[in-house]
């Protein structure tokens, strides 16, 4: 489950406690566990046989109760520091257990260290002693955890409850070849880790988002602000009209009025064109500094903030003009999705169903059993419903197929132009529409599209296609488009990325989902037919 680590005074026990209660899971102290076997107080043992049989006995301690321990387990403020405990930690946090953090205000923590009495490394003026452990162990800890909970001006429930939040994230490590690899973070609360994140390097950060999201980003800025950060608030349009190169110009304005150099920092807030602009802003400015998305849409949690794409459109069409551009990580805070109209909820459906089709199909299990509470979502009721569950998992099932065919394949050279699969008909679509039809919905039709096409080919049955039908229809998207002329669509399909020269290329199931092929010029009547079938 977890292991609080932290400095003395941190509050680990009291707060440990109270999330263990909270989560109805067991909770351990490692010096209660200590003092039961050694038999005498720890300051005695100290005294009569010095700290380094001391931490032997501790190291030992901690490796024997976290075997098959499921619960919170607090330990001593110097134990990480002993090679042998963090090597256990290691161990513990590759079987999936989380290495907590703790960080408390210092003033508070120093003053309840000297409250509670009786430690033995705070012989002498504490206080001075306390800063001093806290300058060698402070360094050691960030470096040790793999969830940081900030507890400065928080009661002991109010740290539990965020705890508790971190403790029950699920997380994706999205391991880039050729690129520095990052966590995406899905859970209530994920975006406390912002601060975490970034790191202690950056001083100026630029907070980009819309403003139908100014809820988020003030909680956003709030936290940013409170780890000492030197925030700029930048707002842009919503949707895409926010995702062009009069946007990122007149932001890149602002970065140099304001100072911006290479050692600051990028955050975008919102749905996925805004965490399109804030990574592509990232990946030009300087030539690169860091950046966090934190989206705010289920589409962006599943799609545009995680992969290391970044750009911008252009007249000639979606996405042309951006760049490769891996994040330092992916915050995707459920408590976000509770603003969602309706609509924006499904449309992210779209791309679920793509991830299920191409890779992971008990996403398109998950999608069935649930389609009449997905298509129904309603964000008042989001939060603690048995749909927050659902949601969660297929966010994590799809982001874990994104990051599959992303670290292998992060310029798009090869197999991660599976994940385009729908879209060559969904850009057409939605230049054609002047971006009124929304991401997700464009997928959906295209989808359709590519399994009418890989039908008249033959690489699938009727009943695969009859399946793309009565799934995307149940989830409340669309399977059909009336649009332009074929003609007009055929000349945007030719600028897909995936084009070749002159040639078309496509993304089509070949026998059932879970499996792929690229499709290289096919017949142009096949084209021409499989786009009249979707014109119903």
């Amino acid at each position: 489950m977890a292991v609080i680590i932290g400095m003395m005074g941190a509050g680990k026990t009291r707060v440990g406690r109270e999330t263990a209660q909270m989560m109805g899971v067991p909770f351990k102290d490692a010096d209660i566990e200590i003092e039961h076997e050694i038999g005498m107080s720890i300051p005695e043992y100290f005294s009569r046989y010095g700290e380094p049989e001391f931490r032997r006995v501790e190291s030992e301690v901690i490796a024997d109760t976290l075997r098959g321990f499921g619960g919170i387990f607090a330990l001593g403020g110097g134990a990480p520091m002993t090679p042998s405990v963090q090597r256990t930690l290691h161990e513990y946090m590759d079987q999936g257990g989380r290495v907590v953090y703790l960080q408390a205000d210092p003033a508070e923590a120093m003053e309840r260290a000297n409250r509670g009495g009786g430690r033995p490394m705070l012989a002498g003026d504490a206080n001075e002693r306390w800063r001093t452990l806290f300058r060698q162990r402070d360094p050691v800890f960030d470096r040790i955890a793999n969830v940081h909970v900030r507890t400065h001006g928080s009661t002991p429930q109010m740290a539990a409850r965020k705890l508790m939040n971190m403790i029950d994230e699920r997380v994706v490590h999205v391991d880039v070849v050729a690129a520095d690899s990052y966590n995406v973070r899905i859970g209530e609360g994920a975006l406390n880790h912002l601060a975490a994140v970034l790191g202690s390097g950056v001083a100026r950060v630029a907070l980009i988002h819309t403003q139908p999201v100014q809820r988020h980003s003030d909680k956003a800025r709030a936290l940013l602000r409170q780890a000492g950060y030197d925030v700029h608030d930048i707002v842009v349009p919503d949707a895409e009209a926010g995702k062009t190169v009069a946007v990122a110009n007149g932001v890149w304005e602002r970065l140099g009025v304001e100072g911006f150099t290479r050692s600051d920092a990028i955050v975008g807030v919102g749905g996925g064109a805004a965490t399109d602009l804030a990574g592509f802003i990232a990946a030009t400015w300087m030539r690169g500094v860091r950046y966090v998305n934190c989206p705010t849409s289920l589409l962006a949690m599943v799609d545009a903030s995680t992969g290391g794409k970044t750009g911008v459109n252009t007249t000639a069409g979606k996405n042309l003009v951006g760049s490769f551009y891996t994040p330092a990580g992916v915050l995707a805070d459920l408590t976000t999705l509770v603003s969602l109209p309706n609509d924006i909820f499904v449309e992210g459906l779209g791309e679920v169903a793509k991830s299920g089709f191409i890779r992971d199909p008990q996403i398109l299990r998950i999608l069935e059993n649930h389609a009449d509470e997905l298509r129904g979502f309603d964000g008042a009721t989001f939060l603690g419903s048995g749909l927050e569950d659902v949601a969660a998992e297929l966010i994590e099932r799809t982001v874990r197929v994104k990051a599959y065919h992303v670290s292998a394949d992060l310029k798009e050279a090869g197999l991660r132009e599976f994940l385009n699969y729908g879209h060559t008909l969904a850009h057409a679509i939605e230049k054609i529409e002047h971006f009124r039809w929304r991401h997700g919905n464009a997928v959906a039709v295209g989808c359709m599209y590519a399994a009418e096409l890989a039908h008249l080919l033959g690489y699938i049955d009727q009943d695969l296609v009859d399946y793309h039908r009565s799934l995307l229809s149940s989830l409340g998207l669309p399977i059909s488009w009336n649009g332009g002329s074929f003609d007009e669509v055929l000349s945007l399909m030719h600028r897909d990325k995936k084009a070749r020269g002159n040639k078309l290329r496509f993304v089509v199931l070949d026998g059932e989902p879970g499996h792929m092929v690229h499709l290289d010029d096919p017949p142009a009547d096949a084209v021409e037919e499989a786009f009249r079938r979707i014109r119903r």
